[in-house]
């Protein structure tokens, strides 16, 4: 599946405004899935699945609604990650182009860790584009599950930084 299919995928979405589709191809399992927020969702379902459509999305309100995110989630269908119950992740990305640090300085403690407890609000990291230190907050309360990138990489926009377990 190459990206013009994707895009595709995602338009049809969108035009029927469908909460979710599900579609397996050549071992690639694509899922795209609305949240009643507009907060983008990856989901791993525990069982391999040929092709489904849910039913459409409730009819927003606004045009802000409507333009909800859709996040493509692409995971091999014979995956580990397929356990007994669904996990569904949001992934923060960065939203400037810039370099990720995960403390205030040197030698001082992570923001957070694999693991820690977050809070809708809370420091994930810093990324400094420019000289400038901007700090990026979490959209979500929940649990750290993964690190994406490693302190002081450079980091491009809309790059995965890190995956929360929402609660």
């Amino acid at each position: 599946m190459d990206l013009e299919q994707l895009r595709q995928l995602l338009d049809l979405v969108r035009e029927h405004e469908l909460a979710e589709f599900e579609i397996e191809h050549e071992g690639l399992r694509v899922k795209i899935r609305k949240d009643v927020n507009g907060a983008a969702i990856v989901s791993l379902p525990p069982a391999p699945v040929a092709t489904s459509i849910a039913s459409p999305a409730p009819s927003p309100a606004s045009a802000a609604g409507a333009t909800a995110a859709s996040v493509p989630t692409l995971a091999p269908a014979d995956s580990a990650a397929d356990a007994d119950a669904e996990i569904e992740l949001a992934v923060v990305k960065s939203p400037i182009v810039g370099t990720f640090y995960r403390s205030s300085e040197p030698g001082a403690p992570s923001f957070v860790d694999i693991g820690t407890t977050v809070k809708k609000g809370q420091v994930l990291c810093i990324i400094e584009a420019m000289k400038l230190m901007n700090e990026i907050d979490s959209e979500y309360d929940g649990e750290i599950v993964n690190i994406y990138v490693e302190n002081g990489q450079p980091v491009q926009y809309a790059e995965r930084l890190f995956a929360i377990r929402t609660r």
